[in-house]
């Protein structure tokens, strides 16, 4: 098992937090923990000596910080994966989000809790399964230069929509290496794309408004982290809030947001399921669905409700996912229409978006 364990570097300026992390990491034999390091620099110095398929990075050090440092590894170890590990806070929050829009491929919260066992408890449970989904085994075809394997299929065998119809909201699921596809789709339509657009990616609380933000910045377009009773309205992105199922609901005569706390869905909270679930309940053929990258395979069963009662869906293909976990399970389920690279995406959406479909 040794010569296939995944290799992982910690880098924390704590070292309390760095135990904690190490600690949880140790519990898992799949994982091979290669050393720690309290900043940036010390991190390269021990990358130059041993490979890390992993690097677990602190947000905020002395001598080098982490976007820093992120930058210097991306360049000096391009098959390293980065994760980065922040305080949640404001300022930890906001230099996460500029460290995934660089390519850092995930995000943890350090843990709050007072007790140890608590602490490496919940690093466990959400470290551990990103830490994997990075590692070479998994990566193997994912990620990689288009060029360098066949294509995808850019149709697949999801039966077309059975009616004439325009999309009327546009509904994104997303999660490893999220804002970055994110970014990539969303800043290629129009700034006056007409539909209201929901997103669901698996991010924790704090996290999920920096985002808003950030796309909103990046789009020209109004991005809002989404809130109990918020109508839907049209040229508005909406980001289901960390720990929130994000739902559309009928409020009046108008659509509405609907924040629910039920328990998570293949771990996640919030999950895919109940925003595609929802959205296909009350726009029917009018939904218009994006399965970005992400491990694991939340928002297969909605994915399926979306294409029964005649929506459209995408999915990012392959090459270009950081993990094509998501997407890959919508894939093999024959529930694509198309079947693209992240950056073709923007376009499928809007001849999608833009023109009468032929049932």
């Amino acid at each position: 098992m040794s010569a296939d364990r995944v290799t992982v570097l910690v880098v924390d300026d704590s070292a309390v937090v760095r135990g904690l992390l190490a600690r949880a990491i140790e519990t898992d034999p799949e994982i091979r923990l290669i050393g720690t390091a309290m900043h940036g620099q010390l991190a390269l110095n021990a990358l130059r000596k041993e490979h890390a398929d992993v690097v677990v990075l602190d947000v905020e050090m002395p001598v080098m910080d982490g976007l820093t440092a992120l930058q210097h590894i991306q360049k000096e170890f391009p098959r390293t994966k980065v994760i980065m590990a922040s305080g949640q806070t404001y300022d930890g929050a906001e230099t996460t989000m500029k460290a995934l829009a660089l390519g850092a491929a995930g995000c943890i919260a350090k843990p709050v809790t007072a007790s140890t066992s608590a602490s490496i408890e919940q690093v466990a449970r959400e470290l551990l399964p990103l830490i994997k989904a990075l590692s070479p085994s998994s990566q193997r075809g994912s990620g990689a230069p288009a060029a360098a394997r066949p294509a995808a299929p850019l149709v697949s065998t999801a039966a077309p929509p059975r009616t004439r119809r325009t999309p009327s909201i546009l509904v994104i699921g997303s999660s490893t290496g999220g804002p970055q596809a994110l970014r990539a789709v969303l800043c290629n339509l129009p700034q006056d794309y007409p539909l209201p657009i929901l997103i669901t990616q698996h991010m924790p609380p704090l996290f999920t408004p920096m985002l808003a933000k950030h796309l909103g910045v990046d789009t020209g377009r109004p991005a809002l982290e989404g809130a109990e009773g918020m109508l839907i309205e049209r040229n508005h992105t909406y980001v289901a809030p960390g720990d929130f199922h994000m739902e559309v609901a009928k409020r009046d005569d108008r659509m509405a947001i609907h924040l629910t706390q039920s328990p998570p869905e293949h771990f996640c909270r919030p999950s895919v399921n109940p925003m595609f679930r929802t959205a296909a309940d009350w726009y029917g053929n009018g939904v218009l669905a994006v399965m970005l990258t992400g491990m694991g395979d939340d928002g297969i069963e909605a994915t399926r409700t979306v294409v029964e009662r005649g929506g459209y869906m995408i999915a990012q293909d392959e090459a270009s996912s950081v993990v094509w976990g998501m997407p890959g399970a919508v894939v093999r389920a024959g529930l694509a229409h198309e079947v693209l690279p992240v950056q073709d995406i923007a376009g499928a959406i809007l001849r999608r978006s833009l023109q009468e479909v032929a049932g």
